[in-house]
């Protein structure tokens, strides 16, 4: 760079054009274009936002789960936990549906019983 090997690049000093994805197919790029103009979004944009506003209304719930049961209220814990975890199977669900049709590199993981549980012990 220091010798101005780059000085004379076409498009010097032009603002890049970042309509397109010179990485993406071009006929899925083209539907998602004409699917944006339209009002539209990938079924998979809108899966995800299914799924992260699912999630976060699940560890709500579960935190209001784990209060009652830290408050001494054991009795619904096992049937507000078995709840949680029929909830939480249809988010999995719907994650690997998601990573079914997803575009590569964009999977997501899918939540674990455990893994919450111990977030809310911390």
């Amino acid at each position: 760079m220091e010798e101005g090997q780059f000085e004379n690049l076409p498009g010097k000093g032009k603002p890049l054009n970042l309509h397109t994805n010179p990485h993406a197919d071009p006929a899925e790029d083209t539907l998602y274009r004409i699917l944006n103009k339209n009002g539209f979004a990938p079924e998979w944009v809108e899966l995800n936002k299914d799924i992260r506003s699912k999630a976060k209304e699940w560890r709500i719930s579960l935190k209001k789960a784990w209060a009652m049961k830290l408050e001494d209220d054991q009795s619904g814990w096992e049937e507000r936990s078995n709840l949680l975890k029929t909830q939480l199977k249809q988010i999995n669900n719907m994650v690997f549906r998601y990573n079914l049709i997803v575009p590569f590199g964009r999977q997501m993981f899918g939540l674990k019983w455990e893994k919450e549980i111990d977030r809310l012990k911390e």
